[in-house]
């Protein structure tokens, strides 16, 4: 099974102020919240424990649409990649447990 997502984050994120301000992009950390937004979304029953590996290939700029996919939903481990105009720009991977876990 296989998710996918659109994303923007805002102009206006108060991240953005002091990211780079003569020319914003998004903060990774905050890419990977909307990333795991999106896995709560996809995924009701658990919750985020880990991200054993990310890595950002290209900066995503403030009031950029982009595409979060995972595949394979039904494992702990779940692969995902983020996208902007159909290139990969962030890929990594996602440790899951169960949401009633302790």
């Amino acid at each position: 099974m296989t998710f996918e997502t659109s994303r923007q984050i805002a102009a206006d994120h108060p991240s953005l102020a002091g990211h780079f301000p003569s020319a914003p992009i998004a903060p990774g950390v905050v890419v990977l919240d909307e990333v795991a937004a999106a896995l709560a979304e996809s995924r009701k029953s658990s919750r985020l424990i880990g991200i054993p590996f990310v890595k950002f290939l290209a900066p995503i700029q403030p009031g950029q649409l982009f595409t979060i996919a995972f595949d394979a939903l039904e494992n702990p481990q779940i692969d995902f990649c983020c996208r902007v105009d159909g290139r990969v720009v962030v890929e990594g991977r996602l440790e899951t447990g169960c949401g009633a876990c302790i």
